[in-house]
């Protein structure tokens, strides 16, 4: 076997490892699971909190650790709990909760284990609500009280995303780390005109996997891959070693790829393993 460039593997999940059903291509599972019996880390980063990211850890059947909740926790599968823990500080979440309710967004705090929304005024809110994990309806003022690892803000009255996100930073004034995205580009939401702000404690992103190799398993960046579609994959994947987008990734991954693959319906992170790993 030849001498391999890299060590691990990162894997957004939504339009990179699953498909619209949540499944991992059988091509890709067996690379996968080939490439972690020879030694490769392979661990998944996502933006989805852990109780919807456990499905597909299970599915993939690998114990390193994933990254969720876009960097600001850490599930482990073996332990069967979350590992790492960032939380919004009383004075952020105080802020973003009041900011919410000034603009009239419907807002979610998420905790391990429990997501908390306000009431959805509309069908459209409703539907954003139906494929998250643990939901409950409370009163804002409930909110102001938790330990959120995320905020996260629904809008159909802003153009952009990105407008949101630059409201929210001039609003609260804190140190966050904040992604954006509008929502139809997540499966069941093909038809929303919704946009999403999430908001963290302050933190690498997926990046943040990054540095759990290195201090775990002396995994410099560079012998790393990351593999994503979207702009909340761009910090993995600009300080991985190769950073890779989908065919159907958004413009901001694909500007900082160094390599282009197929489509996440398809076997290709499988062909991408089998050539760095299995050859």
């Amino acid at each position: 076997m030849a001498q391999r460039s890299y060590d691990a593997i990162l894997l957004d999940l939504d339009g990179t490892l699953v498909d619209e059903s949540d499944r991992i291509h059988p091509r890709t599972l067996a690379a996968l699971r080939a490439a972690s019996e020879r030694g490769v880390r392979v661990m998944i980063a996502t933006g989805r909190s852990e109780l919807a990211t456990i499905p597909v850890v299970e599915q993939l059947g690998i114990d390193n650790p994933a990254i969720v909740f876009n960097g600001a926790a850490m599930w482990c599968p073996s332990r069967k709990r979350l590992i790492e823990e960032r939380v919004l500080s009383e004075r952020t979440l105080d802020r973003l909760v009041r900011f919410g309710l000034e603009r009239g967004l419907m807002t979610v705090a998420m905790c391990q284990g429990v997501k908390y929304s306000t009431s959805p005024r509309n069908d459209a809110e409703w539907r954003a609500l139906h494929d998250m994990t643990a939901v409950e309806t409370v009163d804002p003022e409930r909110m102001r009280s938790l330990r959120a690892m995320r905020v996260t803000f629904f809008s159909d009255t802003h153009a952009h995303s990105a407008d949101v996100a630059r409201e929210v930073e001039a609003a609260v004034r804190q140190p966050m780390y904040i992604t954006h995205f509008p929502l139809n580009c997540l499966p069941h939401h093909r038809e929303s005109k919704l946009i999403v702000c999430d908001v963290h404690p302050p933190c690498r992103g997926k990046a943040e996997a990054l540095r759990w190799l290195l201090d775990e398993h002396a995994i410099r960046p560079e012998r790393v891959v990351a593999v994503g579609d979207a702009g909340n994959d761009v910090p993995m994947m600009t300080e991985a070693g190769l950073g890779c987008a989908m065919g159907n990734a958004y413009p901001e991954a694909l500007e900082v790829a160094d390599r282009v693959l197929g489509t996440c319906d398809s076997g290709t992170i499988g062909e991408l393993v089998e050539e760095l790993f299995l050859q």
